[in-house]
C-alpha cells in the first residue's frame, strides 16, 4: 500500500502498537532538544534516574530562553547546564548562539529522523522532512535515556499547496491562514503533511516558518518532504552528506485533505489574544503600534529580516514607535552584517538585541501598557509578552516593516515601492564556535555537576490515593494556555530549576489567591481545578504541571487537553479527567468540593466513573483516556517514580 511520508517516518521508528488514529504507539527518539527554561529540570531528571550517558544519535542544549544576566541565577544555571551536558554527552550551545530551532535545523537535524523536544515549537524542523515533536521535559529525559516516547497515533492531514505566492505575502500568510481556518484546536490529534508544486517556491526556511506553528494550530507535528531544496540548504550548511531523498509514495492517501492556493492568499494577521483570531491586515489598518518587532523562531530565516531592512533602507521609523530586532542565530547575525542589512536597520531607528528567544517569551522587550504591539512571533497568549495587559499582534515580516514606517497596522501592498527582492548569500557562514561537542564518555564520568544556589531538587511525589476530598480551587474557560498556568518572562524563568519558588507564580494571571489558597489545600489532600476545551494549550513546559502539583492539584476536570499538557499531566501524577457530558461543566462552579472512591481500581477497570459533589445529590460522569501503561504511571504517583522501578532496565 502506498505511504504518505508521516506513514514512512512513523513506521521506520515504530517500537510498539499499530498505526491506527487514536491508539498509543510508541516510537524510537533518534534525536532530542532541550532549552535553559526546560533543560535544567530534564538534567536534574537524567541525574535522578542514574543515567551515565545519552543513547540517542544526538541531543543537544540549547542556552536561548534565560539569556539575561541581571543576577546570578541565570548565569549560575548556564554552569549547571554546561557541567551536565559535559557529564551525560550532550551538545551544548552556549548563551548567544541563537534559538533552538533554527540553530538545530543549520548544525544537527537529519531528514528521516525523529526529534523530541522540551519545547513545543520543536516541530519547527519538521520542515526538513523529520517527524519532529514537542513533549514536556520528563519525557524528553526518558527518551535521551534510551526510551521510547508514546504518543497516540495522530490522523494525517495532508494539506496540498498550489500556486504561487504573490508579491507582499509570505510563508507566515499562509500559515496564518491555517489558524484563520482552523482556529487553535483545529490540528488536536493531526501531523499536517504539506506537499504539491506549491512547495516549489518554498524555501526550507519558509518550510520553517510554516511547520513552527503547526504547534499553534495544537498539531501533534508538521511534516514536509526532504527534497531537492532540502538537499540544497544542507549543501549551503557544509552537510552534503546528511541528505536523503523522503517523500510521499505516488498514489499514497490522507485521513483528511485540505487544498492551499498560494497564489490566492493575502497578507493577514492575528488579532489579541490568540494565533487562530485571524483576519486580513487590511480589515485593521490603521490601529496604532507601540511595537514592531522582527525575529523569533516563528521567522527566523535570513529572508526574514533582509526583507525588513530592504523595506525600511533609507527610511526611518515613526516616532514613538519601539523597531526591535531578534536575531534568531550568531550565524544568521553574521551573515546579515556581511550584506549590510543590520546597517539597514540600525540606520532606521532598530534597536538590536542578541541572538536568542529574548521578548517572545517576555524576556525583555515588553511593550507598553495600553498599546498595540506587532510581531512576528509565533504567540500571543494574554501576559505572554512580559507585560500583563498586553495587546499583542502577528504578522509577517512585511507587515511589521511597513507598519514600522506608518506607526500604524499596515499592508504593506499599500506601500509605494516596489516589492523587494532578497538574494540569500552565495556562501552563507558556518559557525559551530558556540555549539560545543559532547566529551568522550571518559573524560565525560569526571565532570561534576555544577549546582548553583538557585537549584532545589525535585520533591518525592506520592502514589495515586484511593480516596479524595478536593476542593475546586478554579474554574476556568476555554484556551487556557500554558502562559497563564504558569507564565514565562524574567520575573518566573530564573526559578525554572527551583520548585519551591517557580510554584509562587502559578495562575497569577487568572487569580492572585490561587497559590495561598492552595498552600492551605496541601495539607488536608489536595484540591481539583476544572476547565473548558484546550486546556493547557500553548508551551510545553511541564512546570505548568509540576507547580501545581507541588501545591496539592490532584485531578484536572476539563472538556478536553491540549496534548502536550495532558501528558505531562500524566507524567507528573495529575489525574486528568473529561466530562463525559459537556453540559456537567455547567453543573459545577468553584467552591464545590469533589468526593472521588475507589479511585485506584476505577481507573484500572474503565475509562469511565463517578465522581461526587459534597452536599448534594450531584453525580458527575467522568472519563479518561489513560493507556494501561499510563495507568500504571498514575498509580505510582508520577513518571518519576515509575522510572525509578525501571532503572535496572534504562541502564
Amino acid at each position: 500500500m502506498p505511504l504518505n511520508l508521516t506513514q514512512k517516518l512513523i513506521q521506520s521508528h515504530l517500537l510498539s502498537g499499530d498505526m491506527k488514529p487514536g491508539k498509543e504507539i510508541g516510537l524510537k527518539i533518534d534525536q532530542t532538544l532541550t532549552q535553559d527554561a526546560t533543560g535544567t529540570m530534564v538534567m536534574l531528571e537524567l541525574e535522578a534516574m542514574g543515567v551515565k550517558r545519552a543513547k540517542t544519535e544526538a541531543s543537544a542544549q540549547y542556552v536561548d530562553h534565560n539569556v539575561i544576566q541581571v543576577d546570578n541565577k541565570n548565569a549560575d544555571d548556564h554552569l549547571f547546564l554546561l557541567s551536565a551536558t559535559r557529564r551525560f554527552g550532550l551538545y551544548y550551545s552556549q548563551p548567544g548562539n541563537g534559538v533552538s530551532h533554527p540553530v538545530h535545523m543549520q548544525r544537527l537535524a537529519k531528514p528521516g529522523k525523529t526529534l523530541l523536544g522540551s519545547d513545543s515549537h520543536t516541530c519547527a524542523n519538521g520542515c526538513m522532512g523529520m517527524l519532529a515533536m514537542g513533549a514536556g521535559g520528563l519525557d524528553v529525559a526518558l527518551a535521551i535515556a534510551g526510551e521510547p516516547i508514546y504518543i497516540k497515533m495522530p490522523k494525517v492531514w495532508g494539506v496540498k499547496l498550489t500556486g504561487e505566492l504573490p508579491a507582499w505575502v509570505s510563508a507566515k500568510d499562509v500559515v496564518l491562514e491555517m489558524l484563520r481556518r482552523h482556529d487553535v484546536k483545529g490540528g488536536v490529534g493531526k501531523i499536517i503533511e504539506y506537499y504539491g508544486p506549491g512547495l516549489d517556491q518554498l524555501s526550507a526556511m519558509d518550510r520553517h516558518v510554516i511547520a513552527n506553528m503547526g504547534a499553534e494550530l495544537g498539531a501533534t507535528t508538521s511534516v514536509f518532504p526532504s527534497d531537492g531544496e532540502i538537499r540544497r540548504f544542507l549543501e549551503q550548511q557544509g552537510r552534503a552528506d546528511d541528505w536523503v531523498e523522503l517523500v510521499a509514495d505516488e498514489g499514497a492517501t490522507y485521513d483528511l485533505y485540505e487544498e492551499i492556493n498560494l497564489s490566492e492568499l493575502e497578507p493577514l494577521i492575528a488579532k489579541p489574544s490568540s494565533p487562530g483570531n485571524v483576519v486580513p491586515v487590511s480589515e485593521v489598518a490603521g490601529t496604532p503600534i507601540y511595537q514592531s518587532y522582527v525575529g523569533s523562531s516563528a521567522n527566523p530565516g535570513f529572508r526574514d529580516f533582509a526583507i525588513v531592512a530592504k523595506i525600511v533602507d533609507g527610511k526611518k521609523a515613526k516616532e514613538g514607535v519601539s523597531f526591535d530586532i531578534n536575531p534568531t542565530s550568531r550565524q544568521l547575525l553574521t551573515d546579515l552584517v556581511k550584506e549590510s542589512h543590520v546597517a539597514s536597520l540600525l540606520q532606521a531607528g532598530a534597536r538590536l538585541h542578541q541572538a536568542g528567544c529574548n521578548g517572545c517569551i517576555g524576556m525583555r522587550q515588553a511593550p507598553a501598557t495600553g498599546r498595540n504591539s506587532l510581531r512576528t512571533t509565533p504567540r500571543n497568549f494574554p501576559g505572554r509578552s512580559g507585560t500583563l495587559e498586553d495587546s499583542v499582534y502577528l504578522c509577517s515580516p512585511e507587515t511589521a516593516a511597513a507598519s514600522v514606517l506608518t506607526g500604524v497596522i499596515t499592508d504593506p501592498r499599500t506601500l509605494d515601492m516596489p516589492y523587494p527582492k532578497v538574494e540569500e548569500p552565495k556562501n552563507p557562514t558556518i559557525d559551530n564556535k558556540l555549539l560545543l561537542e559532547p566529551l568522550p564518555l571518559e573524560e565525560a564520568q569526571k565532570v561534576e555537576l555544577h549546582k548553583g544556589p538557585n537549584i532545589a531538587l525535585i520533591p518525592e511525589m506520592d502514589e495515586l490515593v484511593d480516596e479524595m476530598r478536593l476542593p475546586v480551587l478554579l474554574k476556568m474557560g476555554d484556551n487556557i494556555s500554558t502562559d497563564e498556568i504558569l507564565a514565562g518572562g524574567a520575573r518566573v524563568l530564573p526559578f525554572r530549576s527551583n520548585l519551591p519558588e517557580i510554584s509562587k507564580f502559578t495562575f497569577e494571571i487568572i487569580d492572585r489567591t490561587y497559590y495561598s489558597r492552595a498552600m492551605a489545600s496541601t495539607g488536608n489532600g489536595g484540591h481539583a481545578i476544572i476547565g473548558g476545551s484546550n486546556y493547557g494549550q500553548g508551551s510545553s513546559r511541564e512546570h505548568a504541571a509540576l507547580a501545581p502539583r507541588y501545591l496539592g492539584l490532584r485531578v484536572a476536570l476539563t472538556k478536553d487537553f491540549a496534548r502536550i499538557h495532558w501528558q505531562n499531566l500524566v507524567n507528573f501524577g495529575i489525574l486528568p479527567l473529561t466530562f463525559v457530558n459537556a453540559e456537567d461543566y455547567d453543573e459545577l462552579k468553584q467552591g464545590d468540593v469533589l468526593l472521588l472512591t475507589n479511585v485506584r481500581e476505577s481507573i484500572k477497570k474503565s475509562s469511565e466513573f463517578l465522581i461526587s459533589v459534597e452536599g448534594s445529590n450531584k453525580k458527575i460522569a467522568v472519563k479518561h483516556t489513560l493507556s494501561k501503561r499510563q495507568v500504571e504511571v498514575m498509580l505510582k504517583g508520577g513518571m518519576i517514580n515509575w522510572a525509578k522501578e525501571r532503572h535496572a532496565q534504562i541502564q
